[in-house]
């Protein structure tokens, strides 16, 4: 068949499938019940790739007026991207994206095979940082730490130490967690074998990501469900060669194994793909979350957010970025002064409450920012739905596919002069496992009044939010700063 399969963006009228169309109609159908005027803004923007900032800001401001606001945006959102979605599939026509489901099996249905591994299982909680592996007081101490320069929000610490105080939540072999996108260093999939739990992995179907994982299966004492095809014998070599579900091209298939698994599910989304096929995955991951929620009620949610995003956030964050902004160095004032006020502006208007914190980066680009955000929309609307959400703020690590952008890692390596902690994927990816565990023993931790407060609890968003100035005016001098450091 000609052209792409799978999870694809609309038709044109000219026959294109636009990400440019695509993302500003989302937007704009978010928009427009809660602020019209955003709305066509939104539709008439002629320049989307670098225009969709102050939209994807916008979305923010205008759920800020009620939580029946933030809903409505989230809904809407959510709607307008499941309307103009499409499914090719391999052999036939075109449907809905939401057809999929319903179409006729021409693939043969996906076994599972169970790796159990040899390692001791872990009851402590430890964390990997710089070197060393914390527990104890001296991860309460670094947890302290966190906190007081504003790397991590206060609730992230106290969640983490809620954990540290009853760790037989660390069995998680009473849940099947389901890590779609198994192979990314950001999920959870290490952290859970280590203590004794049960993986269900989903990548795609590449040898080399499953042979790592089989690795890391071994290592550890938990069990390892994985997708093969029919007939895969069980030796690692022969499980790597037959492992894999293509979410983005085989959705369905994908979805009638993950149906038939016994247990409680939740559903983790760790998916990742570069430019356009990062929306494509993350609707086939949406798409699939709404169809297993209505054939498994009992399923949880997981997402990480990015903190590369707009977010709006407590008066105590915004609080230390002005005591920060006033304590500023002469040299500091006079570049914000030389430059007319384009660098080192200040993060927040005065006593702003709740704030608005503008991390978008403009190299990561709009189709980036709309999968981000199509994963808060359906975060808020799950747990309005009375659905166990995990939905944490994950910190600037340094990931494969961070470093592979030259500007971003070269801000990522000049971060630290204002404020910024960028962490170790090790590190990261313990931090969000514990926080995991902390939201499913507590039903998605406290309950909140709005969904920007469920968004905001347990951040860990590596001092952008509490930094002193604005992140994209200091970006620029980050990556000045941070050139000789990326390169080494």
């Amino acid at each position: 068949m000609d052209g792409p399969t799978g999870v694809v963006f609309p038709a044109t009228g000219d026959g294109r499938r636009s990400t440019t169309v695509l993302g500003r109609a989302v937007v704009a159908g978010a928009l427009r019940a809660v602020d019209p005027v955003g709305a066509r803004s939104a539709e008439h923007e002629t320049d989307w790739r670098h225009g969709y900032l102050g939209h994807f800001r916008r979305l923010v401001e205008a759920g800020l007026l009620s939580r029946e606001a933030a809903l409505t945006v989230a809904r809407d959102g959510l709607a307008a991207l499941h309307a103009r979605m499409r499914y090719v599939p391999s052999e036939g026509a075109e449907v809905a994206l939401d057809e999929a489901f319903a179409l006729p099996d021409r693939e043969p249905p996906l076994e599972t095979a169970t790796v159990t591994g040899a390692g001791p299982v872990e009851r402590e909680l430890s964390l990997p940082y710089r070197g060393q592996r914390l527990r104890g007081d001296d991860l309460r101490r670094r947890l302290d730490a966190w906190v007081a320069a504003g790397v991590v929000e206060p609730s992230c610490a106290e969640a983490v130490r809620a954990v540290q105080a009853n760790l037989d939540w660390l069995d998680l072999s009473d849940q099947r967690i389901v890590v779609l996108g198994a192979g990314a260093e950001m999920g959870p999939l290490p952290s859970v074998l280590r203590w004794g739990g049960a993986v269900v992995a989903v990548d795609l179907p590449r040898p080399e990501i499953w042979r790592r994982l089989l690795r890391t299966a071994h290592r550890y004492g938990g069990r390892l469900h994985l997708p093969v095809r029919p007939g895969t014998a069980a030796d690692d070599a022969a499980l790597a060669a037959g492992a894999g579900a293509d979410l983005l091209h085989r959705l369905p298939q994908a979805a009638r194994w993950l149906g038939g698994l016994d247990g409680r599910l939740v559903l983790g989304n760790y998916v990742y793909a570069d430019g356009a096929t990062n929306v494509r995955v993350a609707t086939a991951v949406d798409a699939l979350t709404v169809h297993l929620g209505r054939h498994r009620p009992d399923a949880a949610l997981a997402f990480l957010a990015t903190p590369t995003d707009v977010y709006a956030v407590p008066a105590e964050a915004v609080a230390h970025a002005e005591r920060g902004y006033a304590a500023r160095g002469p040299a500091r004032r006079a570049l914000r002064l030389l430059s007319g006020g384009r660098l080192l502006h200040r993060n927040y208007p005065p006593g702003a409450d709740p704030g608005i914190n503008d991390s978008l980066v403009p190299q990561q680009g709009p189709n980036y920012a709309l999968a981000k955000r199509l994963q808060r929309w359906r975060a808020a609307v799950a747990r309005d739905a009375g659905a166990t959400v995990s939905f944490t703020v994950a910190p600037p690590t340094r990931t494969r596919s961070v470093l592979r952008n030259r500007a971003l890692a070269a801000a990522y390596a000049g971060a630290h002069r204002f404020g910024i902690e960028v962490f170790e994927p090790a590190t990261s990816n313990t931090l969000m496992a514990a926080l995991l565990v902390h939201d499913l023993r507590t039903g998605g931790g406290p309950a909140q009044e709005h969904p920007w407060r469920d968004e905001a609890y347990a951040a860990a968003h590596g001092g952008l939010w509490r930094v002193p100035y604005a992140p994209r005016s200091a970006l620029g001098l980050a990556v000045l700063l941070g050139l000789g450091g990326a390169r080494a």
